[in-house]
C-alpha cells in the first residue's frame, strides 16, 4: 500500500489557490503579494481599507470573522545590509561594514499596517497590508469599527510606531509611559531612548532627565562556512 503524500496532484486545486480565487473574483483590484506556498497575502490602497476588509467579513463565501492581530512596519533600513557577515570585505574577512547614506526618514511608503486574518466558518488564514500615505504623519483608517480586536492592537501599533488610525475611539498609548516622547520601534528611534527617569530626594519625586548611557554599536555575530561538513569529507565517492 502507497504512502500517503501530502503534495496535490498535478492540476489540482489547493485550498490556498481556491482562496485566492474566491478572493479575487470577489475583491478585485487587490495586489498579490509574495509569500510562502501555503500562506496568502494581499496588498489594498487606503483608500479602499474599509470597504475590503467589510467584504472580506461580510461575504459568505470568505467570511474573516476574526481580526488575530494588527502591527505596524517600518520599511526605513529595509534591503540595507551594512554587516558582511558570510564573507570576505577589502578590509578582511566579515565583520566589515559597508558605509551607506543614511536613509530619508520622509521616504515615501516608508509605513505600512498588516493585519492577520482568520476565517472560522472556512479554516482559512489571509494577510492584508495597507501602506500609510503620508510618511510625516502616517494615518489610516481604524478597523474598529469592523472587527473589535483592533481597538488594543492599533493602539500598540500607534504607540509604537506613531501610526495614526483614524476614527479609533480612543486612541492613546498603551505601552510606554504618559509622559514618554517618542515611538520605540522607529527604526530612527535611539536604542538607548532618549530620557530616563530616577527619583530626586530635594523634590522628593521621580523626573526625567536625558540618558545617562553611551550609545554603542552592536555588531552582529559572525556565523563562518565550516569546511568539516563538506560533502566530500563524508562520501568518499565524491571527487576531492
Amino acid at each position: 500500500m502507497a504512502e500517503p503524500t501530502s503534495q496535490p496532484a498535478e492540476g489540482a486545486q489547493t485550498p490556498v489557490s481556491a482562496l485566492a480565487r474566491t478572493i479575487e473574483t470577489r475583491i478585485p483590484g487587490l495586489k498579490r503579494l509574495s509569500s510562502p506556498p501555503r500562506e496568502l497575502a494581499y496588498e489594498v490602497e487606503a483608500d479602499s481599507l474599509l470597504a475590503v476588509c467589510r467584504a472580506l467579513r461580510d461575504a459568505p463565501d470568505l467570511r474573516f470573522e476574526m481580526l488575530m492581530d494588527v502591527s505596524g512596519v517600518d520599511f526605513l533600513h529595509y534591503g540595507l545590509d551594512e554587516w558582511q557577515t558570510s564573507g570576505a570585505t577589502r578590509s578582511g574577512f566579515s565583520r566589515g561594514r559597508e558605509a551607506f547614506a543614511p536613509p530619508d526618514p520622509d521616504m515615501p511608503g516608508r509605513f505600512a499596517v498588516v493585519y492577520q486574518l482568520l476565517s472560522i466558518s472556512h479554516n482559512a488564514r489571509l494577510r492584508l497590508r495597507v501602506g500609510c500615505p503620508d510618511t510625516r504623519e502616517p494615518t489610516v483608517d481604524s478597523v474598529a469599527g469592523v472587527w473589535a480586536s483592533a481597538n488594543w492592537f492599533e493602539r500598540e501599533a500607534f504607540d509604537l510606531f506613531g501610526i495614526l488610525f483614524r476614527g479609533h475611539p480612543d486612541l492613546r498609548r498603551i505601552l510606554t509611559d504618559y509622559g514618554f516622547i517618542g515611538h520605540p520601534f522607529r527604526k530612527d528611534f535611539p536604542l538607548i531612548g532618549n530620557v530616563e527617569t530616577r527619583y530626586d530626594p530635594q523634590r522628593k519625586r521621580v523626573v526625567y532627565q536625558p540618558v545617562s548611557i553611551v550609545p554603542r554599536v552592536l555588531a552582529p555575530k559572525v556565523i563562518r562556512h565550516d569546511n568539516r561538513y563538506e560533502p566530500a569529507l563524508k562520501t568518499p565517492e565524491l571527487p576531492r
